[in-house]
């Protein structure tokens, strides 16, 4: 546990918090309150011994974010006003995720095996854009920042002046949207949005925290020009002309290191197409039957 606050800690997630596991934020006082519940089943049920969880709140619907959720399925449970039926059928969630039954039923396959992944239940309540909801000893302000998911959400606590990024994570990877769902620029204005907040140190879902406002800032600033090298990246692609499937192949974001090539496969391409659709709106590309190359 880190304090970041009166009655607020960081709880890191199993290997350091990275991918498939995530931190969480512990609230205590009236009610004990957790955010996200994708620190590790161990971790999640030793937490629950030692405090006993009186509510849960999902930041979104991303596996690593709700994997756990069942362990803690007869607390009060709060969700994302955004967050669709999808979240209640792990097939269904696989095709919002992966954009068709066929390779939702991988993705389904593939996080119940690494992740013990259940279905969420129908939750007791739900929170939206500048709510903020208070549990007695901590007020936090919830702040909706789409892009990276329909559903993706942040939280200030005005007391301690801590924002809670959730997967505004600062890992060196940068902004990642290889959903069929995430859009880059809402994404990037949604982080700016958060910039603005009179924050003193900010704790996002995968890394430690960054105290300091300047410190921050320039983790912000960092994360930001990431969705540029990203771009410039899959500019360069273009030259010579290349097939959406032939810089798939190349990974120019896993660099064919994610275990699974399926779902490696499946992101890279939303992330690509993504960068290819703006690369042409700014008129420094051009396709001609499926093949991309630069405008001079």
């Amino acid at each position: 546990m880190i304090k970041l606050g009166k009655n607020l800690y960081l709880i890191e997630g199993e290997n350091q918090a990275r991918f498939p596991f995530c931190n969480a934020f512990l609230i205590t006082g009236p009610e004990t309150v957790l955010i996200d519940t994708g620190i590790g089943e161990r971790r999640l049920a030793q937490l629950d011994r030692e405090r006993r969880i009186d509510r849960v709140i999902i930041s979104h619907s991303h596996p690593d974010h709700i994997a756990g959720c069942h362990l803690l399925a007869d607390r009060h449970l709060m969700l994302p006003a955004e967050t669709g039926p999808e979240v209640h059928d792990l097939l269904k969630l696989g095709e919002r995720f992966t954009g068709t039954p066929e390779r939702g039923k991988k993705w389904a396959a593939f996080v119940k095996k690494h992740l013990n992944l259940e279905p969420l239940r129908e939750p007791d309540a739900r929170y939206g854009n500048g709510d903020i909801l208070d549990f007695g000893s901590v007020r936090l302000e919830a702040i909706h920042v789409p892009g990276h998911l329909d559903d993706h959400y942040c939280f200030f606590d005005h007391q301690s002046r801590t924002l809670l990024t959730t997967d505004i994570d600062f890992s060196s990877f940068g902004p990642w949207y290889g959903n069929p769902e995430c859009a880059i620029r809402p994404f990037a204005s949604g982080i700016q949005h958060v910039m603005r907040y009179p924050f003193d140190q900010v704790c996002s879902s995968h890394k430690p925290p960054i105290k300091g406002r300047a410190a921050a800032t320039d983790a912000f600033d960092r994360f930001l020009e990431l969705f540029d090298v990203h771009r410039e990246l899959i500019f360069n692609l273009c030259d010579p002309p290349a097939t959406l499937d032939q810089m798939v192949a190349i990974s120019p974001f896993y660099k064919n290191r994610l275990g699974d090539t399926f779902v490696q496969n499946v992101f890279e391409r939303n992330m690509i197409r993504k960068n290819l659709e703006l690369l042409k709106k700014d008129s420094r590309i051009m396709e001609t039957d499926g093949v991309f190359q630069k405008l001079p």
